[in-house]
């Protein structure tokens, strides 16, 4: 049976990867979604001459009240959201597939919008539809490479992880949304008790596998909600920063105009940064990261600590976030069917799932290194 799934955003940043994975996917039926019309068409010429498949499309507003129609009169039977920023974002979208009693995930990464998805919990059960946030790098992806390697650990104490892009530019949208926080208080967990930290300070340097020294910064997350009940961890920590040293010190100084009320409203200088970040991208390396320490004890009661780095080539960076919607699309073509209700889509697919659904071994590798030396 065929998996009829539409990508709302299928013309954009992460759409585009999502619907170029899913238009050659067997099992599936793309429909792709957005607002401009001409994008759209280009983008399902695109995808039809691509693929040599046929590619529906409709043009709208998903977060409209006439989308439940939609899905109905398309039988649409799975929704992947990849339309952000979702910093802010209702869950227009998500509540029309409930009344739709059609499956959905989104892309987010916003931690407000994650966690609070649970609030359509009820609904979603009761509809007997999966409604599952932050199907992205984090938390999907970040949870699956700790879940792979939990069983080497009696107790875990501390997850500090992070992301390091290459200087090639996302959309404005997701610009837009990761300076949203810049100079705000984030909530992260420092022995056990909550500890505020300042969105895009505290400047670090950090030495990565094969990509050098990078500068990263604090930024707001969903798995510092998700990650202390999950793998009982007293220390939490995320920080990201952009490929060029330059991204990250604008970052920060943006963070401190900010805090200090010089700069009120983000919006106008994502938009300068952004266009900054594109005139620069073209110094870049065409490198970036997602990489994961944990610290606790070992299944033998010794002190074990685990270095997990998957790394992009080639300016495949964005793969990362969108190929665990993939995975996921193509996990449940195959037959598999998440648990009905509103959740952080964690716990959903597997390391060697995800890396199936990229499956392109010349740019994106996965390097683990325990401390005792084994595994």
């Amino acid at each position: 049976m065929t998996l009829r799934v539409m990508v709302v955003g299928g013309y954009g940043n992460f759409g585009s990867i999502v619907s170029r994975h899913l238009v050659v996917m067997p099992g599936v039926q793309l429909v792709i979604s957005g607002r401009d019309a001409q994008k759209l068409q280009r983008k399902v010429d695109e995808l039809n001459a691509r693929s040599g498949m046929a590619c529906e499309s409709w043009c709208g507003d998903a977060m409209g009240p006439g989308f439940k129609s939609v899905l109905g009169l398309m039988n649409i039977q799975w929704v992947i959201h990849t339309g952000g920023p979702f910093q802010g974002q209702s869950y227009a979208v998500a509540e029309s597939c409930i009344d739709a009693g059609v499956n959905y995930c989104d892309l987010s990464d916003s931690r407000a919008f994650v966690t609070g998805i649970s609030a359509l919990d009820t609904r979603a059960k009761q509809a007997g539809v999966a409604i599952l946030s932050g199907c992205s790098s984090v938390p999907t992806l970040s949870a699956a490479l700790i879940d792979q390697q939990r069983h080497r650990f009696k107790r875990i104490d501390t997850i500090e992880h992070g992301i390091s892009s290459s200087a090639k530019m996302p959309g404005l949208s997701t610009v837009e949304g990761v300076l949203a926080y810049a100079g705000k208080p984030i909530k992260q967990l420092r022995n056990g008790r909550v500890h505020e930290v300042l969105g895009w300070q505290d400047l670090t340097l950090r030495r990565m596998r094969y990509m050098g020294t990078r500068v990263l910064a604090n930024v707001d997350v969903p798995d510092m909600d998700i990650f202390a009940s999950r793998y009982g961890a007293l220390n939490l920590s995320f920080k990201a920063g952009a490929g060029l040293k330059l991204g990250g010190i604008a970052n920060y100084l943006l963070a401190q105009a900010m805090r200090m009320g010089l700069v009120r409203d983000h919006l106008p200088w994502a938009a300068r940064l952004h266009r900054c970040g594109l005139w620069f991208e073209r110094l870049g390396d065409g490198k970036s990261a997602m990489y994961i320490d944990v610290h606790g004890i070992g299944a033998d009661g010794e002190p074990l600590s685990l270095n997990v780095q998957l790394t992009a080539m080639n300016d495949k960076g964005p793969e990362i976030p969108s190929c665990a919607a993939v995975a996921l699309a193509a996990k449940v073509a195959q037959g598999y069917l998440p648990e009905p209700g509103a959740r952080a889509c964690v716990g959903e697919i597997t390391v060697d799932e995800y890396m199936a659904a990229i499956n392109d071994p010349q740019n994106l590798s996965l390097s683990v290194h325990f401390s005792d030396g084994q595994g």
